[in-house]
């Protein structure tokens, strides 16, 4: 096995479909075989809820950030991949961690006893720019920043540029944002056009690419969600499963491509 990459994939403004895309990712690499943890960091435990994981009974992100557990205590085997999942337990971790020395760096240290059996691990942030996600970001190699054409959202992305610019300077050096992703977007509006250049504006502001790739709304995202399936195993050939298909091979394509210049 390579050298594993960690991912967080954030945006301080909600409804910008980062859960969806993390599990979207983690199904996407796992069929194309690779070896996937998710780590849910996000009070909400959306992803874990829609992934079957079990929440309540068994420990969850907040007793590894406590470390009142240790991280194979803590995963869970769902169909396609392994979750550290999350309930709204977690959501105390943002106070009681403040005044503990070296709160930044709590999940890179617990995962740090299993990350080499991974390819990639996915961490799902929460929409906020609070501790678990500063937590996230030192703990990742890349940023991946979904977003709607919604002026919002694209405010957010700068709001987040700004966070990961002092996690660069104080906690993790090698962090890099890989991209911009364009979600729940609709190429035949006026609106939609007008907000992609207000991101593509942002973007090389903060010398970020957008992914060529872009994810159309469709409620079959909320039907994989109801029936706690992923949206290759619901239904593969809808738009919204074609789209983080290609989405994953433009990812792996620059990957490779970057590794080879």
């Amino acid at each position: 096995m390579g050298t594993t990459i960690a991912i967080a994939i954030a945006n301080q403004k909600g409804g910008v479909a980062k859960t969806t895309t993390v599990g979207a990712m983690a199904a996407a690499l796992s069929d194309r075989g690779y070896k996937v943890l998710v780590v849910d960091m996000d009070p909400q435990g959306n992803l874990s809820d829609t992934a079957g994981a079990e929440m309540f009974k068994l420990p969850t992100s907040y007793d590894l950030l406590k470390k009142a557990s240790e991280a194979h205590e803590v995963i869970q085997q769902v169909e396609k991949f392994d979750i550290i999942p999350a309930n709204i337990m977690l959501a105390g971790a943002e106070q009681e961690l403040l005044s503990e020395t070296g709160r930044e760096h709590r999940l890179r240290e617990t995962l740090a006893p299993i990350k080499d059996r991974y390819d990639y691990i996915l961490i799902d942030t929460p929409p906020s720019l609070g501790i678990l996600t500063v937590n996230s970001l030192v703990c990742a190699d890349e940023v991946i920043i979904p977003t709607t054409a919604g002026i919002f959202s694209a405010n957010g992305i700068k709001q987040l540029a700004d966070t990961i610019k002092n996690v660069q300077a104080y906690c993790n050096s090698r962090l890099k944002i890989s991209g911009i992703l364009l979600t729940k977007f609709n190429p035949r509006t006026t609106i939609s056009q007008l907000l992609k250049e207000v991101t593509i504006n942002i973007s090389s502001r903060i010398e970020a690419i957008i992914f060529n790739t872009y994810i159309r709304h469709s409620v079959v995202v909320e039907e994989a969600q109801v029936k706690k399936a992923d949206l290759f195993s619901w239904k593969e050939t809808s738009t919204v499963a074609e789209d983080y298909n290609s989405f994953v091979d433009e990812y792996l394509s620059r990957k490779k491509e970057g590794e080879n210049a």
